[in-house]
């Protein structure tokens, strides 16, 4: 693999903001094409919340979960027109995955709004408001978390490692009592950072095992095809091979922890050192750069990103 060979990241919830995309759209018509066909799909004007919000709206996970799929599919869309960004390998971080599934064709992307849509729901009716919690911890290793966690969980409780983001940033997620209670011990035992994250529902923990159930009996009747670019596996960091697959990774995706860490480690070992972060904000190329220095990454996250990137494309076109 040549030195420009790119992977593509999608990020997840909490990469979202109002006016996300807005001054991109006016420069790409595929922007609001995206959002209309999304739109359609959902029953209400999606582009109108993603651009104008408001906010609280935007975050319910119900309403997040399609708006970000629909913002990075429309960046997808700009930026895999240039023959020079043909990804050799694809991945998302949490609903970021369904995405990454989109846009190598294994999902079709009206059904995939949907899909999120019911998602989302689903994670909010698995755990009562306020019953479940996340939070982040910085500055221990994973070993120390787990133990953290085992340490503080009380009888009939749940709490464990739910996103594995970069070297010595872990999120926990579980009943908001023992997260609570985590929080205050990971600063005892020497964490540098140990924060709650606002979240209305804690995601990949066994909370989430309702929601998998449903998202399972949903998806047996989704037709998925084989990605025609390689797509890893949030759960267990393999490229998926076929359909059933990638029914078994969604679901268990729900109530596994994201391992972020070793997605781009093993991008590294196929030789992929160049990452772009398709979609709003920059989460992800944040965390990818404290997973591994030596990286070449990007983020198209607003018309400047998007512009520089097409560029620097056409540079490497024109050679």
């Amino acid at each position: 693999m040549n030195n420009h060979q790119f992977a593509f990241v999608f990020p997840g919830q909490g990469s979202q903001s109002v006016g996300m995309l807005a001054d991109a759209a006016a420069r790409f018509p595929q922007i609001s094409a995206v959002f209309s066909e999304a739109s359609d799909a959902l029953g209400y004007d999606l582009q109108q919340l993603a651009f104008h919000g408001p906010a609280e709206d935007l975050n319910q996970t119900v309403h997040t979960q399609p708006a970000l799929l629909a913002a990075s599919y429309a960046v997808w869309q700009i930026l895999s027109e240039q023959k020079s960004l043909q990804p050799a390998v694809l991945a998302g971080h949490s609903l970021g995955e369904y995405t990454a599934l989109v846009c190598a064709n294994a999902l079709n992307f009206r059904e995939a709004v949907k899909l999120v849509a019911a998602r989302g729901q689903f994670m909010q009716d698995a755990v009562s408001a306020g019953a479940g919690a996340m939070a982040a911890i910085i500055g221990m290793d994973d070993a120390a978390v787990t133990a953290l966690c085992n340490d503080v969980r009380g009888e009939n409780e749940v709490l464990s490692p739910a996103n594995y983001n970069s070297i010595g940033q872990i999120v926990i997620a579980g009943h908001a009592d023992a997260v609570n209670r985590a929080v205050a011990l990971a600063k005892e035992r020497g964490a540098r950072m140990a924060v709650l994250i606002p979240v209305s529902v804690p995601s990949h923990c066994e909370l989430m095992r309702p929601a998998a159930e449903r998202l399972a009996d949903m998806l047996r009747s989704i037709d998925i095809r084989h990605p025609v670019i390689p797509v890893i596996c949030n759960a267990d960091v393999k490229i998926y091979e076929n359909a059933d697959e990638i029914r078994a990774g969604l679901t268990r995706q729900l109530y596994m922890p994201v391992r972020w860490v070793e997605t781009i480690q093993s991008f590294i070992k196929m030789n992929v050192n160049n990452i772009i972060e398709c979609g709003p904000g920059k989460v992800l190329t944040g965390l990818n750069k404290r997973i591994d220095k030596s990286l070449q990454l990007q983020s198209a996250s607003d018309l400047a990103n998007i512009e520089s990137i097409l560029n620097s494309a056409n540079e490497r076109n024109a050679t």
